[in-house]
């Protein structure tokens, strides 16, 4: 099963986060394989806070030019996308107590994401909307690093939400299969 889950975040990063470019800085770490992924089997807050930290630890003891970034996959747990918005508030807390701020970020996606503010359907959703609950840690000296190099980064969310508001129902059915209901 874990392949599985690993294979289809894999092509939902390779068509949707790099395809689409919405992280204009995802394509060099995925094209040098320093994205790792793991999965969380696990159904509990204390032993995915336990995965996260442990996972947090292994990203700052190796370097980035071996491990850029990690993205835990939830695979059985947190469906619901409050319980996930909840755990989001340990994970932060999490960052805090282990003096992480600073250090590491932590980016969220979910099947059902959705922003403050918007409608269930609004299409900037899509901008977060991952084939299972995700927890991706980010070094913040590389995001730092790249924003430098990087011309308008303030435009790279109102690009994404223009992006996913021109994709066709057809666009969508193939992209986000775990959304829309087409079969793999």
């Amino acid at each position: 099963m874990s392949d599985h889950v690993i294979e289809q975040v894999n092509t939902w990063l390779e068509e949707v986060v790099i395809g689409l470019n919405l992280c204009p800085f995802a394509a060099k770490p995925a094209r040098l394989n320093q994205i790792h992924l793991q999965v969380f089997d696990g159904k509990s807050d204390k032993d995915l806070l336990e995965c996260l930290q442990q996972a947090m630890l292994e990203l700052e003891a190796v370097p980035a030019k071996e491990r850029e970034t990690t993205v835990i996959i939830i695979s059985q747990y947190l469906k619901k996308f409050d319980d996930y918005n909840q755990f989001l508030d340990m994970a932060e807390g999490l960052l805090e107590q282990e003096d992480w701020n600073g250090i590491i970020q932590l980016a969220s996606f979910h099947p059902d994401y959705q922003f403050a503010g918007t409608q269930p359907d609004d299409a900037e959703n899509l901008t977060n909307r991952a084939p299972y609950p995700l927890l991706h840690l980010i070094r913040e000296d590389s995001i730092e690093s790249v924003l430098e190099k990087y011309a308008d980064p303030e435009s790279i969310p109102s690009n994404n939400i223009e992006r996913m508001q021109s994709l066709t129902q057809q666009d969508k059915l193939r992209l986000f299969p775990h959304l829309f209901g087409a079969k793999e």
